[in-house]
């Protein structure tokens, strides 16, 4: 914002009144005189006009604060409003579990086939090596009667 002085319509409201202070001081005595001159009269209703202008642009720009003043407040005040409706809370509280049970059905469902394979890998070690057991079961009482053979002699 400029200063006042950099203004011209308030320099020359300024410069206006003065003016017209001059001009008063010369009709009380060009009063007392009796002798008032047109000239003098123009100048000074010039300078009445002068000076409503500046205090017009005056109002203007007071008027204008205010009302930007006014807008401000006025947004300030009517800031976001927040509405929480219990039908909107539940809804969302329902899209939220189901969106948690589905992630863990998920997380379930491939534990399960994890398990499943290990289980069927270790199924398949058990049958081998009963097999393996069962064949060394049956060449080992051959093997324990020739101990025991040899033991008796």
């Amino acid at each position: 914002m400029k200063p006042i002085s950099r203004h011209p319509l308030i320099r020359s409201s300024i410069f206006a009144a003065t003016l017209l202070a001059g001009l008063a001081a010369c009709q009380k005595n060009d009063a007392s005189a009796g002798q008032t001159s047109p000239k003098l009269d123009d100048i000074a209703q010039q300078a009445s006009q002068k000076l409503d202008q500046a205090a017009s642009y005056v109002g203007q720009q007071v008027d204008a604060a205010k009302a930007t003043a006014q807008q401000n407040l006025d947004a300030a005040a009517s800031g976001p409003t927040i509405n929480l409706s219990p039908g909107d809370l539940a809804s969302q509280a329902q899209a939220n579990l189901q969106g948690a049970a589905s992630a863990t059905n998920a997380a379930v469902n491939k534990a399960i086939g994890s398990t499943g394979a290990s289980l069927e890998t270790a199924g398949r070690k058990l049958q081998q090596w009963s097999s393996e057991a069962s064949a060394n079961t049956q060449s080992a009482p051959s093997e324990s009667g020739d101990a025991q053979k040899q033991m008796d002699k």
